[in-house]
């Protein structure tokens, strides 16, 4: 902590003054991720808090990094950066140049606590559905080889869905609300990405797996999830 206390110091400004924009990055960081269910933060917010007010070269990339040092040893979360580098594969639907620019660099909050403490004294039993929705997708793109249709085929990821009973015309399920709502908020949390790709038979929206799900720990939680589904699956065949 004390290198990105020094590295600061060199722009000029009090302790106090950098003490309070590194409070204000991560009062942001924790509210946003709060408030959007755990949606990335784009860096451009982050540092506009900083650059509003002073217009030092790197200040703001100093205090982020400061930020992320208090976050991890005060409140034991990970500030992980997600840098969105893949392009469609159809020209065609290739995002804006805008857009893929404001999407290219952000960040999510990511617990450092051991699974069983997590699961123990922070899951609350609103969010664990969503959690179990959220494995359960992952486990069938997954098991597709990463990528998987929405509709127009026969394997696709809703036929998948309904045999659970999540059905993608369900506007009023007791826990999700929109089950389609549900599978959206995978991709804006950046788990799934969403692609539409030009065919023989028109265009064909496609599923696959995105940053968060290809991050080392996410991806052997889904595998240990899949194992433990099949080996449920190969336990009621034997009793059966």
């Amino acid at each position: 902590m004390a290198d990105e206390a020094d590295a600061l110091s060199q722009f000029g400004i009090s302790k106090e003054e950098t003490d309070k924009l590194v409070s204000e990055v991560i009062r942001f960081l924790l509210f946003k991720s709060h408030q959007n269910s755990g949606c990335p933060i784009k860096r451009e917010d982050l540092t506009q808090i900083v650059t509003k007010n002073y217009r030092q070269r790197n200040l703001a990339a100093s205090v982020i990094n400061e930020a992320k040092t208090k976050l991890s040893s005060v409140f034991g979360y990970d500030l992980k950066e997600l840098q969105r580098s893949r392009t469609c594969s159809n020209a065609q639907t290739r995002l804006p140049q805008s857009q893929s620019n404001a999407d290219s660099k952000s960040y999510v909050l990511v617990s450092q606590l051991p699974i069983e403490v997590f699961r123990k004294h922070v899951v609350e039993e609103t969010t664990s559905p969503m959690t179990g929705f959220t494995f359960a997708v992952l486990a069938v793109v997954q098991l597709a080889g990463g990528k998987i249709p929405e509709v127009c085929s026969i394997e696709t990821l809703w036929h998948h869905l309904r045999r659970m009973g999540l059905h993608e015309s369900d506007e009023h399920n007791p826990v999700f609300g929109s089950n389609k709502q549900a599978l959206e908020t995978l991709v804006q949390q950046r788990f799934l990405h969403k692609e539409k790709v030009s065919g023989p038979e028109g265009n064909t929206l496609f599923y696959d797996l995105a940053e968060r799900a290809l991050d080392a720990q996410v991806s052997e939680r889904v595998k240990d999830y899949i194992s433990q589904i099949l080996k449920n699956d190969v336990s009621v065949v034997e009793l059966d």
